[in-house]
C-alpha cells in the first residue's frame, strides 16, 4: 500500500505548513489550482502531502489519504462490496490522475489513479 497523497484540510494553511516545514526540513509549494489550492511538500518514498483551506463553509477539516491504485473503478467496487460509501466518484484533476473518495468505519478515504 502506498499513499500517494495525505490531503490536510484545515482553515490555518500557513501555520500547519510552517510547523511541518520546519519539522520535516520541506518547503510547501504556492497554491496548486489543480488540487483546490493545496500548498503541497514531497512525502519520503514518493507522493505528496497536500494542505488547502476549505473549499465550501459546511466543509470541516479532515485528514484523508489517498491510496494508489492501478485501477480505481475496481478499488471502488470493492469499497462498496465491503460496506464502504462513496462519497465522491471518481474524477479527474488534469495532470495530476484520477481521485475517488469514500467514507467508511466513521473516516474519510481516497484513492488516486495516476
Amino acid at each position: 500500500m502506498k499513499i500517494q497523497y495525505l490531503e490536510i484540510v484545515t482553515r490555518e494553511v500557513d501555520a500547519v505548513c510552517a510547523a511541518y516545514a520546519s519539522t520535516n526540513n520541506v518547503q510547501f509549494s504556492e497554491p496548486d489550482a489543480g488540487l483546490g489550492g493545496a500548498r503541497t511538500a514531497p512525502l519520503a518514498g514518493g507522493g505528496l502531502v497536500g494542505v488547502r483551506a476549505p473549499l465550501r463553509e459546511d466543509e470541516d477539516p479532515v485528514v484523508r489519504p489517498y491510496w494508489l491504485v492501478a485501477d480505481i473503478e475496481a478499488a471502488l467496487a470493492s469499497v462498496v462490496e465491503a460496506g464502504g460509501e462513496i462519497a465522491l466518484s471518481s474524477m479527474e484533476l488534469p495532470g495530476h490522475g484520477t481521485i475517488a473518495i469514500y467514507l467508511q468505519g466513521g473516516n474519510d478515504h481516497g484513492l488516486w489513479q495516476l
